[in-house]
């Protein structure tokens, strides 16, 4: 199988919208298209750069997602090429082109004069783990992430500046 490995551009907006879609289906393909809108106007900190995988028919069969983090876990440095989102579709996994994609993404880091590169997936996405793993990934952690709202955020601190009384309970 034939790869190309290049840089998205707006014309491949639909076809980034379908893998994006893809690879996280929670988000819905209005709030994807905003952000892929909001990535060609420059008005994104992330991702970076795009880049995407072409078969030797022109067809678009996999992304990889790029950023630059000040941090990642087990990093030590303070430029960290980051792959946040890496995607092929189903009929050609297995054939190079997700291989492909990060062989790109790391001279994209390298170019970015970035000397580590990192990623990461869900705890149970075995798949992708063993993908990374394949690619010479090394597992640095093991997270759970956890959130909270606070309770009388922005709507009680706007409160405030206005002079209306919060109640706090």
């Amino acid at each position: 199988m034939t790869i190309a490995i290049r840089r998205a551009t707006e014309s491949d907006s639909g076809a980034w919208l379908r893998l994006r879609h893809a690879l996280w289906p929670d988000g819905s393909e209005a709030d994807h298209r905003a952000e892929i809108d909001r990535f060609f106007a420059g008005e994104l900190r992330e991702p970076i750069a795009v880049l995407l995988a072409e078969d030797g028919r022109g067809g678009v069969v996999g992304l990889a997602e790029l950023s630059i983090r000040s941090s990642a876990e087990g990093c030590r440095s303070d430029r960290v090429a980051y792959l946040e989102g890496w995607y092929t579709v189903p009929a050609v996994r297995r054939r190079g082109v997700g291989r492909a994609l990060v062989a790109a993404a790391e001279q994209w880091g390298r170019d970015q004069g970035c000397t580590e590169f990192a990623s990461d997936t869900e705890l149970d996405n075995v798949v992708s783990a063993t993908a990374h793993r394949a690619l010479g990934f090394i597992a640095v952690g093991r997270a759970g992430c956890f959130r909270k709202a606070l309770q009388g955020g922005a709507a009680a601190s706007q409160a405030r500046e206005a002079g209306g009384a919060v109640s706090s309970g």
